[in-house]
């Protein structure tokens, strides 16, 4: 469900945008006051609502919160952040079944109350990010699809790019490290309640009901410093982001140049398109996911060489015969 953005969180976010674009090396210092403006954190609620989705540790759901009264929880909510006494609940792991199913997603569920925030926080930050992102990043943008990035890649074929590096990474957002993701941030945000924010929300607990019922929590991303539940409103921002040093940094160390290797890139999915010397860009790529501290799957990644290999991408095959160039679904 698409809910029309207010006039006022328009003009908001079109402001925080054209500031980014227009400088570059700015970076904002009055944000975390715009999380509970009334109209972005009621139109953050709001999209939770439209978004549904399961009661987190709390077990409150949309039509407790209804039968509350909605006006007088927003305010209480707001109260929290205004005075900065808001602390984020434990987050509810839960795990979901792989297409293959063999493996499982782990997703986790923060309490609606999070989710408002966190929403919030994203319709504040995402504009402003939103101005930084490269156009090989297409996942959680507008105006942006898996589709445009099949597309994409099918034009690299088309010019010559025949050799993909066909690239997984293990458990991505699960590895997201805190410290770097966080000086990603703080490139363009030193608003310090802003950055604790997300801090907070990075290092929450998780808790999860084993077969007897039994809650059970950890604290493995704080202890470990690195992770963000994938599932979190937050998350698809953070991952984004994150992703983007990689993408720029394939660019500014020259590497796109040298190898004629084209980075095409949806959330932790990644390819990456080459005219030869795929074998060179695979071993350039996990050099750099080594520095970021994120991890190859060895047994997924692999060079594929069109005509005689096929790959598969944002569930297509891709498939090159003769002269003709072909998406096929799977």
């Amino acid at each position: 469900m698409s809910l029309a953005t207010p006039e006022s969180v328009q003009k908001l976010q079109t402001a925080l945008h054209d500031k980014a674009k227009k400088s570059p090396d700015f970076r904002f210092y009055a944000l975390y006051d715009k999380v509970f403006r009334k109209d972005v954190l009621s139109f953050a609620y709001a999209c939770c609502k439209a978004n549904g989705g399961a009661a987190g540790v709390d077990n409150q759901t949309f039509e407790d919160i209804a039968a509350y009264g909605v006006e007088r929880w927003l305010d209480e909510l707001t109260q929290e952040l205004r005075s900065r006494t808001y602390q984020p609940l434990p987050v509810r792991r839960v795990y979901i079944p792989k297409p293959d199913g063999k493996t499982q997603r782990t997703l986790g569920v923060p309490a609606i109350r999070d989710r408002a925030v966190m929403m919030a926080a994203v319709l504040v930050l995402d504009p402003i990010f939103e101005a930084d992102l490269p156009p090989e990043q297409y996942a959680y943008r507008r105006d942006h699809s898996a589709l445009d990035a099949v597309r994409h890649v099918h034009k690299l074929i088309n010019t010559g790019h025949v050799e993909i590096v066909d690239a997984d990474l293990s458990a991505y957002f699960d590895t997201l490290p805190h410290a770097e993701l966080l000086k990603s941030v703080a490139r363009r945000v030193v608003d310090g309640a802003m950055l604790h924010l997300i801090r907070m929300w990075l290092t929450a607990p998780a808790e999860e009901t084993d077969e007897r019922g039994r809650k059970h929590r950890n604290t493995r991303n704080r202890d470990e410093g690195r992770g963000s539940p994938q599932g979190s409103p937050i998350s698809p921002l953070l991952s984004n982001l994150y992703m983007r040093r990689f993408v720029l940094g394939w660019k500014t160390l020259g590497h796109e140049k040298r190898l004629g290797a084209c980075i095409v890139n949806y959330a932790d999915d990644l390819v990456i398109c080459c005219r030869g010397r795929a074998e060179e860009a695979l071993a350039t790529m996990r050099v750099m996911m080594t520095r970021l501290k994120l991890t190859v799957n060895e047994t997924k990644t692999r060079v594929a060489k069109l005509p005689d290999e096929k790959f598969d991408f944002l569930g297509y095959s891709v498939l090159q015969k003769h002269a003709e160039r072909e998406f096929n679904m799977n």
